[in-house]
């Protein structure tokens, strides 16, 4: 089975990116906001979320707080992306219930690897297409 992975972030040109670096291994969903992702997340039940955390309106920690206390979506293992890199953030994000934190800039195999990890942390059986 193909994993999915919702990607939100409010810059086009970031979503772009990452669903280019992805779409050879993973089915990649995109959304322009924090409500979007939301709607999206209940809607195709993605097998990853990489979410921006500044994103204007809901931001990803925002995000990351609904997915995990939803128990139709809290097993669904969440990214943050940030250009922040200061370790209480990271533990502000974790706290919230965030799997992985990741910094832009990030080079593709930072971005393939974190994937990887989490994605075989939660469902060993999920794997990139063929």
């Amino acid at each position: 089975m193909t994993a999915k992975i919702l990607v939100a972030d409010d810059q086009a040109p970031i979503r772009n990116l990452i669903t280019t670096i992805l779409s050879k291994d993973y089915q990649v969903i995109q959304a322009a906001s924090g409500t979007d992702a939301l709607r999206m997340i209940r809607q195709e039940k993605p097998d990853l979320v990489i979410t921006d955390i500044l994103m204007p309106g809901m931001d990803g920690l925002a995000v990351c707080t609904q997915i995990k206390a939803d128990p139709a979506t809290s097993k669904i293992p969440v990214v943050m992306l940030t250009i922040i890199d200061y370790d209480l953030n990271r533990r502000f994000a974790e706290n919230l219930g965030a799997d992985g934190y990741l910094t832009k800039p990030f080079t593709p195999d930072q971005l393939k690897e974190a994937v990887s990890r989490h994605l075989a942390a939660a469902s060993p059986g999920t794997k990139p297409a063929e």
